[in-house]
């Protein structure tokens, strides 16, 4: 008789994320998943971040890389002037869409955020 055990190894999205369109459409749809959280939206730009390569985004953001680590764990809400920064150092724009007609009327009041990568 033989001892099979099975093994598992954590899964780690951001070495699955290798190119822009990649990067782009995970995030996009980590905003549709997301509903209110946003340390779930901070905690996809980390991933973004670390495929990207965290120290090149401390440098293009000009934040710290112990500051990003932080902020862009997902255990907290970093303040909205950090994500811009993150969100122009990897390279992605929003863009805001009206929300669908058959959404709620308060959603269709507010604007549903896409992504794009920016070429170059």
């Amino acid at each position: 008789m033989t001892d099979s055990k099975l093994h598992t190894t954590p899964f780690d999205v951001a070495e699955h994320l290798k190119t822009p369109e990649e990067m782009a459409a995970y995030l996009e749809a980590c905003f549709e998943e997301a509903g209110d959280d946003a340390a779930f939206i901070a905690r996809a730009l980390g991933n973004i971040a670390r495929a990207q390569g965290m120290s090149q985004i401390a440098r293009d953001s000009g934040l710290s890389r112990e500051s990003l680590y932080k902020a862009l764990s997902g255990e907290r809400n970093p303040s909205f002037d950090t994500i811009l920064k993150v969100i122009h150092a990897l390279g992605i724009k929003l863009h805001a869409t009206a929300a669908s007609a058959s959404a709620s009327a308060s959603a269709s009041a507010s604007d549903q955020l896409t992504t794009s990568k920016v070429n170059g």
